[in-house]
């Protein structure tokens, strides 16, 4: 993206007390509320020696005091990429900074993708709790899902109650105890899953909680045709969808998110199409959210075979994604973002001030000036601050106002307190520098006569 050009996206609104004014496109959606399966997390720094020194009491009162301090103020290290997808970081480490640092590095495709299949994996959570809720076995409700669930494993296997007692049990069964085909399951329930009809299928509002922007498609629209998105930094829902729970979710909801990712982002040749290596790319979509696959069809083994797939469809590419981001674009963020606190075009900006601010100061040794004065200092500090500020990527005066830029000349409140001890020892260093060079130049000034050319 170009550099201060282009707008900042919309931060969620529970982040709206960080935002800088008037910043116009949005973040990528979080994944719904409804579910979080990276929640628990592990606190390391307990001292058991010293729980004996304290009465019950006292201990209570400390645990309370430790569970209500916020994630970032009890962390003495920089956040994780883990931490900062979960939203458990603040300012300028959070999953806003890091969806702008990668606007500006044009790899924003990436976390897209990643917080999409986040959605599509919840969406098969809020499902399966709905067949828990309502009493019905998985294995009459989806039997090729629970047969490749027990047969090749599944991430929900845990939230379906599928151990690996229960699939030597399944193995060890005869055909005649197996699960039935779909074709056996009764027309009520054939009608309620819903079979091919020319009407669109109804999307469920769990569905568009989770993408309120999309465009329902009708009937006749060819599915190839379908637009991948609408644009770079088209509209996004700015909170944290949360899943109705008035409504079931049905295996339709999940094929019409998993087409949508699939559209989006695998199709070859998709406006935000990611890269993947060849062993986890999907060359087709073979079924649609309009109906789902029916004994009737030619194609329906194959059919139903993908449909099975579809809860666990993007765990593979999802993992892959995350792995790439680990590696390159996340450390890049922390060292621009937790070691400085300005933009490349700002840092460029500063230097040619500091350079320029030099020039005029030294210009007055070849005209000979009769004067010497506090401006000498100004513009040798403004110069050097300017000079070495580019070469850290650190504003000392940002600094001191505790804030970092998010796009060219935006700022927000640096909140992360151990990005705070780090800048500002930073900075420290940066005028120390800068105070060193200021009165060794301001030493050469002085006492080298000047010469009029």
């Amino acid at each position: 993206m170009a550099e201060g050009n282009q707008a900042e996206p919309n931060r969620p609104s529970s982040l709206k007390q960080e935002r800088p004014m008037n910043s116009k496109p949005t973040p990528p959606s979080s994944p719904p509320i409804l579910t979080s399966h990276n929640s628990h997390t592990k606190n390391h720094n307990i001292d058991i020696t010293q729980q004996h020194h304290h009465p019950p009491q006292q201990q209570q009162e400390q645990q309370q005091k430790n569970a209500s301090l916020h994630p970032s103020m009890a962390r003495n290290r920089l956040p994780t990429l883990q931490e900062v997808l979960a939203r458990q970081t603040r300012p300028p480490v959070d999953l806003y900074c890091f969806y702008l640092y990668l606007q500006r590095e044009r790899a924003e495709d990436s976390l897209d993708f990643w917080l999409d299949a986040q959605q599509h994996e919840n969406l098969c959570r809020a499902y399966f709790k709905d067949l828990r809720r309502n009493t019905v076995h998985l294995r009459d409700e989806w039997p090729d899902y629970y047969q490749r669930a027990c047969t090749r494993g599944s991430v929900y296997n845990p939230l379906n109650g599928i151990s690996r007692q229960s699939r030597l049990m399944d193995e060890n069964m005869n055909p005649i105890q197996k699960p039935h085909p779909p074709q056996s399951i009764n027309s009520s329930r054939i009608s309620q899953q819903g079979m091919p009809s020319p009407i669109a299928p109804h999307v469920s509002p769990a569905l568009r909680a989770l993408f309120p922007h999309d465009k329902v498609p009708s009937h006749d629209e060819d599915p190839l045709a379908r637009p991948t998105r609408q644009g770079s930094t088209r509209a996004r829902t700015p909170i944290q969808p949360v899943i109705p729970r008035s409504s079931a979710i049905t295996r339709t909801d999940l094929i019409a998110s998993a087409e949508r990712i699939y559209y989006r982002y695998l199709l070859s040749g998709a406006e935000k199409e990611i890269y993947l290596p060849s062993a986890l790319r999907i060359h087709n979509f073979p079924i649609n959210s309009a109906s789902l696959p029916h004994a009737g069809s030619p194609d329906y083994e194959d059919e139903a075979n993908f449909l099975a797939m579809i809860p666990d469809m993007f765990v593979s590419q999802k993992e892959y994604i995350y792995r790439s981001m680990e590696r390159d674009t996340f450390p890049r963020f922390l060292r621009s973002k937790a070691f400085g606190n300005l933009t490349p075009l700002s840092s460029i900006i500063r230097l040619s001030v500091g350079l320029f601010a030099i020039w005029m100061v030294y210009q007055s040794v070849y005209l000979s000036f009769s004067w010497i004065s506090i401006l000498v200092f100004i513009d040798f500090g403004i110069g050097a601050i300017g000079i070495i500020g580019h070469f850290y990527e650190l504003d000392p005066i940002l600094i001191l106002f505790n804030r970092s830029e998010t796009t060219f000349f935006r700022t927000l409140s640096v909140k992360e307190k151990y990005v705070q001890k780090i800048l500002r020892g930073r900075a420290l260093w940066v005028i120390l520098l800068s105070t060193i060079i200021v009165a060794c130049l301001t030493c050469i000034l002085v006492f080298v006569p000047g010469h009029r050319l």
